[in-house]
């Protein structure tokens, strides 16, 4: 807490705290946007404007020019203006006197400071508070090097600003040393204004006016002036290794604006053309250009493969499958791929149903995406090698790729790790959601949704380093027949898709996802047959009675709500083990209702053990299907050993294998897992066959039975589990495809 910061916070409280539309802050001394929104209201209302707002816009830039153009100790500016700005140097860490109203000189040294650190000392020099500085202190933009900043990019803002902040429509750009999607507008501004172009032309768009005057202004070695330092600005915010920031375009910087134009698949020259010069500033580039690569959601007939031949195009990206409940066919046809292997393309595969929204993404989904896709992709006869790109399609905020698409593509890589090696996991998505999940390992490359232009994930972010499809322009190819729409991608070679593919077939009779609508019926006949067996659907009123679930923590109805909750990875699974899904639901279901004060005392006494050192006990049953985790690193084993999965085979008597098993148990989409292999592991310990499509109701029931153990109790487990299954059943095999 910054006590300079609370008093800021509690002169807004106590001097604007009943002016309508000023709501109050919270009094915690940190500087956040609701403490700058609320100065930049306060200001607004001692101006005089009545509709109050948190941005600093036209209206107010204008009204603080036409009454306070300059605001000093001589100017007699109001004692609460002199507040707000000595509050705003608080927020944004300097020295603004003790917040009294007195424009004394502690406010003048700060003032002084950030006008110097903002790089505009010379444009506006001397102390005085100016409206642009005004709007520059009411915003979160910090004018220093912050972490991981580059000094030279803030050599390159803190001129900017001096330069141009005199024009009407720029507007100060931070000073970190960080690309934003600000200082690349500001970039294009600066552009704008050199090409000769008038306060209300300069929009900061890559329009055709900018386009024809960089066409107009090609640099080679021997340029030089601001033209070149713009350029080497542009090269040094792309992140390219090597530039200074210079007006003499020379041979290092004519070598690196060759390894630019490599990296992004242009045409070498070493100068600073208009194709290296829309590349350094929009994210699509230069949208004319033909790509060898496309993707589209319409089927390749041998007509349209001929039109695309005819037009370039070598690689083709299709969709795996189609969003469930939509009518739009986009998924790859049957025969498609014998077409385009015909005509001598290759193919990549993208996994999209809906990421259009960061709630979406998830963990649990991105395991039961991964399963969908590794199904689709062998369903289509996708071989060993396949990169497959799960598409994240929509404008990720940064702090959204990290609460939700890096959870997402974790849950991938697991599961395509575990099942299905032999393919590779690409991402589709804005620039800084691409090379984030990179950066974590998730992905081997990119395709990148780069003609969304206006996109903040693209918006001052470099072209990822492992990107293998930019996708650049939407057109039309062919005419009659042969007429497609396409995205239009340049490739850089990391890709080349698949030539060759198996025969595929999506296999039939598998489970699907459970139909909702019959959430109460099934409910009535989970109830009907617990309580038949002496399972209650409210718990009594023995604490420790285990076996007649009494006093436990869930109800029946709780049981299997929580139960379906994790439907779709329970029929993902399912599918992916050819097992029915309720033989994976019931132990899941039994043992949520069983739960007791026990479990919870046991799984303590393995905390302390391992994590204390004192008296305990090293494994013990846990997580959703209360599994120990001696059992479930067999069962992993053995499936390993048999190929069904890959992975590292553990010791069920290793401590640190256990411990480590024992807290992944903690996570339902690992222990969910574990329900799967321990029933291959049990089949194969008691001798019978691994549980398919069609086990008998005798295996059935002697395989649950071993999931609780051996012996008279397990026996009475099975039992009764296979009652429970048969109520599964019964809402299962009507939605089966046949």
């Amino acid at each position: 807490m910054d006590e300079m910061v609370l008093r800021a916070q509690r002169f807004i409280n106590t001097t604007y705290g009943n002016v309508p539309g000023i709501n109050p802050v919270v009094e915690n001394g940190v500087t956040g946007w609701s403490t700058v929104y609320a100065l930049t209201r306060c200001l607004q209302y001692q101006l005089g404007i009545a509709a109050l707002s948190d941005n600093f816009g036209p209206t107010t830039m204008a009204t603080l020019q036409s009454t306070w153009p300059s605001i000093n100790a001589a100017s007699g500016a109001p004692a609460n203006l002199v507040r707000i700005i000595q509050s705003g140097l608080y927020c944004k860490g300097y020295d603004g006197g003790e917040i009294d109203g007195i424009y004394n000189a502690r406010v003048e040294a700060g003032v002084t400071q950030l006008k110097a650190d903002a790089g505009v000392g010379t444009l506006y020099p001397g102390p005085s508070m100016v409206p642009k500085l005004f709007k520059a202190l009411l915003n979160m933009d910090p004018y220093v090097l912050l972490a991981g900043g580059n000094a030279t990019v803030r050599t390159i803002q803190q001129w900017m600003n001096e330069r141009y902040a005199h024009r009407a429509n720029f507007f100060m750009i931070p000073c970190d040393g960080h690309f934003s999607r600000d200082v690349q507008k500001a970039l294009l501004l600066a552009i704008q204004f050199e090409l000769g172009m008038t306060d209300a032309q300069a929009t900061g768009v890559f329009g055709p006016g900018t386009q024809a005057g960089l066409k107009a202004n090609t640099l080679s070695v021997g340029s030089s002036g601001v033209w070149v330092r713009l350029f080497s600005a542009g090269m040094l915010f792309n992140k390219r290794n090597g530039v200074s920031f210079t007006s003499s375009f020379d041979g290092n910087l004519s070598a690196r604006a060759s390894e630019f134009q490599g990296f992004a698949k242009l045409p070498v020259t070493g100068n600073g053309d208009f194709q290296t010069w829309a590349s350094l500033l929009v994210s699509t580039g230069d949208p004319t250009r033909k790509g060898t690569a496309l993707d589209c959601v319409t089927k390749v007939t041998a007509p349209r493969a001929d039109a695309l031949k005819a037009a370039g195009y070598g690689i083709v990206g299709r969709y795996l499958c189609n969003v469930p409940n939509t009518s739009l066919n986009k998924m790859i046809q049957p025969g498609e791929l014998a077409v385009l292997a015909a005509k001598g393309f290759r193919v990549f595969p993208i996994y999209q149903t809906w990421g259009g929204s960061a709630s979406y993404f998830s963990h649990a989904q991105g395991v039961a995406d991964a399963f969908a896709a590794i199904e689709w992709a062998r369903a289509h006869g996708f071989l060993a090698g396949t990169r497959i790109y799960f598409a994240v399609d929509f404008d990720a905020l940064d702090y959204q790729v990290t609460s939700n698409v890096i959870p997402h593509f974790r849950g991938i890589k697991e599961t395509i790790s575990e099942h299905a090696s032999q393919y590779q996991i690409g991402i589709y998505g804005p620039r800084n959601v691409c090379s984030r999940v990179a950066g974590e390992g998730l992905s081997s490359a990119s395709f990148v949704s780069d003609m969304s232009t206006g996109f903040s994930g693209n918006l001052g972010y470099p072209l990822p380093v492992d990107w293998a499809f930019d996708q650049i322009s939407t057109i039309t190819v062919g005419s009659g027949s042969g007429f497609i729409e396409i995205d239009n991608n340049i490739a850089s070679g990391r890709d080349s898709g698949q030539g060759t593919f198996g025969p595929g077939q999506l296999e039939a009779n598998l489970d699907v996802d459970f139909d909702m609508a019959q959430h109460d019926a099934l409910l009535v006949d989970v109830q009907t047959y617990l309580t038949g067996i002496g399972v209650p659907e409210e718990g009594g009123s023995e604490i420790f009675d285990r076996d007649n679930a009494t006093l436990g923590f869930n109800t029946t109805t709780e049981s299997l709500d929580i139960t379906l909750t994790h439907d779709g990875l329970i029929t993902r699974l399912a599918r992916q083990l050819k097992m029915r899904k309720a033989l994976i639901q019931c132990p899941i279901l039994w043992e949520i209702r069983k739960l007791n004060l026990l479990d919870g005392v046991a799984d303590e006494m393995v905390r302390n053990y391992y994590n204390n050192g004192v008296l305990g006990r090293n494994d013990c049953s846990t997580g959703l299907a209360q599994i120990f985790a001696a059992t479930a690193i067999s069962a992993r084993n053995h499936a390993i050993e048999q190929g069904i999965i890959s992975g590292t085979v553990l010791g069920p008597a290793n401590e640190p294998d256990l411990w480590s098993v024992w807290q992944r148990l903690q996570d339902p989409n690992y222990n969910i897992s574990a329900v799967g292999y321990v029933h291959i592991w049990s089949a194969a310990d008691i001798g019978v066959s691994r549980p398919g499509l069609s086990t008998s109701e005798d295996h059935t029931r002697r395989i649950l039975a071993r999931f609780n153990g051996t012996g008279p109790d397990a026996d009475q487990y099975g039992h009764e589990l296979l009652g429970l299954y048969k109520v599964f059943e019964k809402y299962h095999a009507p939605l089966r495809n046949p």
